[in-house]
Order: C-alpha cells, then sequence, then structure tokens
C-alpha cells in the first residue's frame, strides 16, 4: 500500500519533467515514459521517496553507492534536475525549524573542520587522488578553477591562459615583485606569472602530489631560485618579508566562513602597503541560502569537499574589509564556469576507461561521484545557485585596525591600483564588444552515465 502511494506522487512527476523519463523498480516493473530518454533503476524503494521530495543529494549518494542506477547521457539528467527540484524547501529557505537546524549545522563545522590538522586532511582527500587522474579531464596545465573565455570559440587550453594572464593584468605583476600564490594547485598560475610576468614566485599548498609536482616542473624549466613551492598551511607563511602581490584561487571555500576575516587579514599582513590581492573563489548565489539545494551541498561535503563551505559574494566582500583589505574591483564570472565545467564533464566522459585503469580499486565510485559532481556543478552555474567572483583588493597605505568581532576600522589612502579598468583589457579580449555566448545545458551527446 505505501509503495502504491509512493508510484501514485512519483508518476506525475515523471510526466511532468522535461524529457521523457522512466523509473525500474525492484523486481522489474518500469513506471513513466515508454521511450525514455532517461531511465533511473532503483534497488530500494527508499530512492522512490527520495525522488518525490526532491531529495536528488540523497539520489546522487545512492548512484555513488550502487542503489542506483542512471542510464542516458548526463546532459539529459541535469536537464531534469531543476524540475526534481521544485519543491525542495531551501529553494528559496525554508521554516524557521529548518535555518535553525542549517545554522547549527554549519557552526558546528566551522568550529570543527578548520584546524591545520584537518585541513590538511581534507585537502589531500581531495587532491591526492592522483595526478594522472586530474590530466585525464583538466587541460595540460592542470587548473582546476574557472576559465577565462573571452572569445565563446576558444578551447579549455587557451581559456585557461586567459584566465592567467587575466589575474597577472590584474594585479599589475612587474618583473622582480615578490608574489605569492595561496592554494596554487598543480602550478599554472604561479608558473605563468614567473615564465610571462618574470616575478619571484612562492606558492602554497596542503597537497603532497601538487607540491611534488610542482617542484618537478620547477626543476624541469630550470626556474629553481626564482620559483618555489611549499608544502605548507597558509596560517604558517613567513610575514617578516612581505609580498608585492597576493592570489588566492579557489582558495577561501576551503577556509569556513567563521574564518574568513582571519584569512584575509593574514593576507594583509603578508602584503607590502599598497599591495594588490586578487581573491578569486566561489560564491552562494543566494545571500541565505548556504546549502546547495535538494541535499547536493552534503552530497559534495561527504564525497568530493569534506570542509568547503559557500558565502555570499557580499560577505566574501565584507569578510575582505573587516580583514583590512579594501576592495576595489569585482567581476563575476559565473557563465565562464560553467562553461569550464561542461569541457571537464566531456573529457571525463571520454576518457572514463582510462580513469578505471588509474583509479584501481576506487574507480567505480570516484567516478560516478565525479560525473555527477561536474555536471551537477555545471548545472548549479547555470542556473545560478553558485557563482565565482574575482575580488581585486589592496592593503591601504593608511593604518588598518582589524577588530574581528567589532568590525574593522579602515583607513584607507592610495595603492598601485590606478582605479581605472582600461589595463586589465586587451582587444582580443572583448571580441565585437558581444556578450559571452554560453552552451546550453543540454545540447550534445556525451557517453552513458552508468558504468
Amino acid at each position: 500500500m505505501f509503495d502504491g502511494a509512493l508510484e501514485k506522487a512519483i508518476s506525475p512527476k515523471l510526466a511532468g519533467l522535461p524529457l521523457p523519463a522512466a523509473m525500474m523498480l525492484p523486481g522489474g516493473r518500469r513506471i513513466g515514459s515508454e521511450r525514455p530518454k532517461l531511465t533511473i533503476g532503483i534497488r530500494r524503494l527508499r530512492a522512490l521517496s527520495d525522488l518525490a521530495r526532491g531529495a536528488v543529494g540523497r539520489l546522487a549518494e545512492a548512484y555513488v553507492e550502487g542503489e542506483l542506477e542512471i542510464h542516458g547521457d548526463i546532459r539529459d539528467l541535469m536537464h531534469i534536475v531543476p524540475a526534481l527540484l521544485e519543491d525542495d524547501p531551501r529553494r528559496p529557505p525554508a521554516r524557521t525549524l529548518t535555518r535553525w537546524w542549517q545554522g547549527l549545522r554549519h557552526a558546528v563545522r566551522e568550529h570543527s573542520h578548520h584546524s591545520r590538522a584537518r585541513d590538511a586532511a581534507q585537502i589531500q582527500h581531495h587532491y591526492d587522488l592522483g595526478d594522472d587522474f586530474y590530466a585525464l579531464w583538466l587541460d595540460p596545465r592542470r587548473a582546476y578553477s574557472c576559465a577565462y573565455f573571452t572569445d565563446p570559440a576558444m578551447t579549455l587550453v587557451q581559456a585557461q591562459e586567459a584566465k592567467f594572464d587575466h589575474i597577472c593584468r590584474k594585479l599589475l605583476l612587474r618583473p622582480g615583485e615578490r608574489f605569492i600564490d595561496i592554494g596554487a594547485g598543480w602550478g599554472g598560475l604561479l608558473l605563468w606569472a614567473a615564465e610571462h610576468y618574470g616575478v619571484d614566485g612562492t606558492g602554497i599548498t596542503l597537497s603532497r602530489n601538487q607540491y611534488a609536482y610542482v617542484n618537478g616542473l620547477i626543476e624541469k624549466k630550470g626556474l629553481q631560485g626564482r620559483v618555489r613551492m611549499l608544502l605548507q598551511d597558509y596560517r604558517d607563511v613567513d610575514e617578516r618579508v612581505p609580498f608585492d602581490k597576493v592570489a588566492s584561487v579557489g582558495m577561501c571555500e576551503h577556509v569556513g566562513r567563521r574564518n574568513l576575516p582571519r584569512y584575509f587579514d593574514k593576507i594583509r599582513r603578508l602584503l607590502k602597503p599598497g599591495g594588490l590581492v586578487m581573491n578569486h573563489g566561489i560564491t552562494a548565489g543566494g545571500v541565505d541560502n548556504r546549502d546547495l539545494a535538494g541535499g547536493l551541498g552534503d552530497f559534495i561535503e561527504k564525497y568530493i569537499f569534506p570542509g568547503g563551505q559557500l558565502v555570499h559574494v557580499g560577505v566574501m566582500a565584507e569578510a575582505m574589509t573587516r580583514g583590512g583589505l579594501e576592495p576595489l574591483d569585482l567581476e563575476c564570472l559565473r557563465p565562464h564556469y560553467a562553461k569550464t565545467l561542461w569541457h571537464w564533464v566531456d573529457a571525463l566522459e571520454s576518457n572514463v576507461e582510462a580513469a578505471r585503469r588509474v583509479l584501481g580499486d576506487r574507480a567505480d565510485k570516484t567516478i560516478r561521484a565525479y560525473r555527477l559532481y561536474l555536471a551537477g556543478s555545471a548545472l548549479g552555474f547555470e542556473q545560478g545557485w553558485i557563482s565565482l567572483f574575482q575580488i581585486l583588493g589592496s592593503r591601504p597605505d593608511g593604518v588598518v585596525e582589524s577588530r574581528f568581532d567589532a568590525g574593522t576600522a579602515l583607513r584607507a589612502r592610495q595603492s598601485v591600483y590606478p582605479f581605472d579598468r582600461r589595463y586589465m583589457y586587451r582587444d582580443r579580449d572583448i571580441p565585437d564588444g558581444r556578450p559571452l555566448e554560453t552552451e546550453p545545458a543540454c545540447d550534445a551527446a556525451t557517453e552513458v552515465v552508468g558504468p
């Protein structure tokens, strides 16, 4: 009887999806379209309840754990997710009790997830899966952050190089300047800045794999003495000799909401007076939605980025100010990240068998998790649930008194920033003045989602 009620609740939901879909129940019974483009096979009836409630995070977890199969195109799968989420209580934020619970859970995360040891373990959990796995779907420089498509026809390689150059130009990098990249990844920006702008570069990471890989590149390129990669927590970077410029790309998401003012205060203390910082990071799409809808945030927390937290860009700018930095320029790259992620999705889909060989015993769960994570993130950026902002800031020449609880008394004078955006762009960056053209969410065939 209970199963029958669930079927009655599911059938109209399937019929209302934007493409024909069906569900295979335990025992072989099928409900939904007779000619589906997408079929979901379940092994436990709990998935019916999750589908009825729009709990796509729980469905994603069931897929990773092998309790659910998805047969069809991954872009088609993402095409139906917004319809499944229509009744989700966190779009917009739900009743007072739900908001109270979310706030309590995030407070616990903020206090427990960001010790030095825990941060190192969380970063290694994600980035030390193996360099060969990431090399299958990232560009050759392994840039694991939003690219910058100054022309819609750009390849991913060109767009990632454009992103490196855009950041370097915004920071007004000059030969001989001391530059630090906090969370330098596989060294793409760090090495670009050294080779094209002549800086004395330092990168830091908590990933042992990235540390070894970048130092190998430094030696191969003959950049010893001018570029270095350190295995180090950002809180431990030496402040005695300040830097001219600082980059933080994809790092603020790992810091924790509560720690953001302290993070930016650390950056201020690393900077010379008048120096510039570029903070490039993912933000929440709305003011109140700390979690992604439908439990997707919980899924990403468990399988991909433990300890990650997103805040609205307004919170990020406030945290920078509380840390004693003056925000100077803000640019939204949200559509660029959707386009970047679809490039990654297509690359992973075309290299599934190679990924299986690289990952070995971990292959099934890891590949399933990353398929959903990358495609779901692309959808999130397209829908505006999450966003990406570059915030250029400076350490003011004036006196800055940081008081994290009571606010910051910031007395700004001037920095090296010319307060004129023209220096950031070249003619090739603005193709005929046209807005960026982005790909639709579901417009091309890819391999089947289910292994």
